[in-house]
């Protein structure tokens, strides 16, 4: 028999090699295993001082204690887990992606399926996600089925089906994924439908982009919002322009899924704001990179990349950052003044105390499929081209951005919350880019086998 011939085994052997390494990999204790994890230095995600040489204690995926080593009162028989020299903080929460649609290099809906819905998941947990929203392009039932399902990578949650103009939500692969109406009757129908599914949030894109599309009337998103709410639904809305967000927010909307992005944000934004102070704000600086690079980014080098990424995904993300000679230098212009808007804009709202949540725009037309690490290198441009400090970019892409989802046992790191955390081999707070230098990922309580994470995907290319 032929060398080509045998390889169909070959790959069995792999894939039970690496189901065996999965198995292996997770934790062995039982349900009432105490577990204290010990020496690191404590970033609960509230905002206030880490807690150096921290103790705390993990029993049925909760942590039920949190002090300093040595000052915990330790159960019999707790397992010890020392910590000494690292830094634990919460998993991030992304509040903006697109799931199923990219598989490699592919941009497809017909990679929306269980399967790879699943391994994104488990891309966001190999990169401390501890969970996602799906904003507005999740394709009929499919993504509740896996919502209810998903218990081991990063939670699932799905506005489901967004609502537009027809043809005027996203673009590309995702364009028939959304409810398309044109009258009041047809906007509350497509709420009740979601409804019936009880998604996380409701999703709506108002822009034209750039005039090629009828921007979603006004009468039929105070429909939808007032729907919604109805059925105790929130409403995020994709906006560009500064008229359209006081206009939704006069409407009563909970959310925007982008920053302003046309005008500076003004005192007029800024007094209804300070009236509704639960809306929040997601900034998407992912999204738009291109734009806000002008040169190669340091952080292409860094080893976590090559630990998931194929040669060609790197090449093709390298390639983002390197002047096209076909772009009309009109366009490349107009898409940086967009972007350097966005930056004003979140330091403004940031500054008058608005909510903001940590929101990537992963796996749409500008997201790519680089999930997880958007969601890192969101956090370095907060702190590099926004203005923040570390602890205030942590504060966004945890705690506020598990407040906006409800996710209350999430985002920060204190008795009752779920243990869901990363451990770094260095202190993000002295440099921001160190949050992607990770040691180990706990969800749940249970840590993640990035290992074997890594070599079923090493086994697929």
């Amino acid at each position: 028999m032929s060398k080509t011939n045998h390889m169909p085994f070959r790959r069995l052997a792999t894939l039970l090699m690496l189901l065996a390494g999965v198995a292996s990999a997770a934790p062995q204790e039982g349900p009432d295993t105490v577990t204290v994890f010990e020496g690191a230095r404590l970033i609960t995600g509230d905002g206030s001082a880490p807690i150096e040489n921290a103790a705390f204690l993990v029993a049925n995926g909760r942590i039920t204690a949190v002090g300093q080593k040595g000052a915990l009162a330790l159960p019999p028989g707790a397992v010890r887990v020392d910590l000494s020299g690292k830094t634990v903080m919460p998993a991030l929460v992304d509040d903006h992606v697109h799931m199923g649609y990219r598989k490699g290099g592919s941009f497809s809906a017909s990679n929306y399926t269980r399967e790879n819905l699943l391994d994104i998941l488990d891309r966001f947990a190999f990169f401390g996600v501890a969970a996602i929203l799906e904003t507005g392009t999740g394709r009929g039932g499919l993504p509740y089925r896996v919502r209810a399902e998903a218990q081991t990578g990063a939670r699932y949650l799905t506005t489901g089906s967004g609502i537009a103009m027809p043809a005027a939500g996203p673009g590309g692969a995702m364009r028939d994924a959304i409810y398309g109406v044109t009258t009041e009757a047809q906007a509350r129908q497509a709420v009740r439908e979601l409804a019936a599914h009880q998604p996380d949030m409701v999703k709506i894109w108002v822009d034209d982009r750039d005039g090629k599309v009828e921007k979603l009337r006004p009468e039929l998103y105070r429909a939808i919002i007032d729907e919604a709410h109805r059925h105790h639904l929130k409403v995020m809305a994709h906006i560009v322009y500064l008229a359209d967000v006081k206009d939704l927010l006069r409407a009563d909307v909970d959310g925007f899924a982008h920053m302003v992005r046309d005008k500076e944000v003004d005192d007029e934004l800024l007094a209804l704001l300070k009236a509704r102070p639960n809306v929040f704000f997601l900034e998407t600086l992912w999204g738009e990179r291109r734009a806000l690079y002008t040169s190669r980014p340091a952080w292409l080098d860094d080893p976590i990349l090559r630990d998931i990424y194929t040669a060609d995904d790197l090449k093709e993300l390298a390639g983002q950052f390197s002047s096209d000679p076909a772009a009309p230098p009109q366009a490349v212009a107009h898409a940086r003044a967009l972007a350097e808007m966005s930056l004003r804009n979140t330091a403004k709202l940031q500054a008058a105390g608005v909510l903001l949540g940590l929101g990537t725009d992963t796996g749409g037309m500008n997201g790519g499929q680089f999930f997880g690490l958007g969601t890192h290198i969101e956090l370095e441009l907060l702190v590099r081209r926004v203005g923040l400090t570390p602890m205030q970019a942590l504060v966004i892409g945890t705690r506020n951005s598990a407040a906006i989802l409800g996710l209350d046992a999430l985002g920060t790191l204190a008795p009752g919350k779920s243990a869901d955390f990363i451990v770094l081999d260095a202190n993000p707070l002295d440099d921001i880019s160190n949050t992607r230098r990770i040691a180990r990922v706990y969800l749940r309580g249970k840590e993640i086998p990035r290992d074997a994470l890594k070599a079923r995907w090493a086994a697929r290319n």
